[in-house]
């Protein structure tokens, strides 16, 4: 058993009956009235978004999950295949069970997220960063700004398509959040 004051960015809980992770949590004091968390839980299943508030200290069950490393070898009919970078056994996952699926791209490495309980393979995490290369961009116009942060789309080498600030040519290798699927900086070389 867990408390709300265990919560971490993550974690695993179970909450009605339902296995969740925390996208984002935050301890609200206010000043009349008791202590509470503010939380996002993201459906491990589905991917749903859940907004719900604890009391503070409520127990919640921690879920039991393993993070076990792994590649992703292609993608077909059948689903998304991975291997087991330490066993070299391979398995096969639905595209739901991956975080952002179009910016995998083959030999990737990943982290499988695992239910210790049954053995079973919860979702695919992907690096918190990974550089990609901007296969199209249309160039930006000097001066074709109406704010300081002006950004247009950019189809990288996987197919997904970023927004990347106007400066970003063809070519170029960027540095990509794949958590907020977000542009951070040029790669450096």
């Amino acid at each position: 058993m867990a408390t709300t004051a265990d919560f971490r960015n993550g974690m695993c809980i179970e909450f009605n009956g339902q296995l969740y992770s925390i996208v984002q949590f935050q301890h609200v004091k206010p000043g009349k009235g008791p202590a509470f968390v503010r939380t996002k839980l993201r459906h491990i299943s589905t991917g749903k978004i859940l907004e719900n508030t604890f009391s503070a200290g409520v127990k919640v069950n921690e879920a039991r999950v393993e993070h076990r490393p792994h590649q992703f070898l292609y993608k077909d009919d059948v689903g998304y295949h991975f291997m087991n970078s330490e066993t070299f056994e391979q398995l096969c996952l639905e595209e739901t069970l991956v975080e952002s699926p179009d910016l995998l791209r083959e030999g990737q490495e990943v982290t499988l997220v695992y239910h210790v309980d049954s053995d079973t393979p919860l979702m695919v995490n992907l690096p918190q960063f990974i550089t990609y290369e901007v296969t199209y961009t249309e160039p930006g116009v000097r001066g074709d700004t109406s704010s300081t942060s002006s950004l247009k789309p950019a189809t990288i080498d996987t197919g997904a398509t970023i927004m990347v600030p106007l400066f970003i040519e063809l070519g170029e290798k960027i540095k990509v959040d794949t958590k907020e699927r977000s542009y951070v900086e040029r790669a450096k070389e």
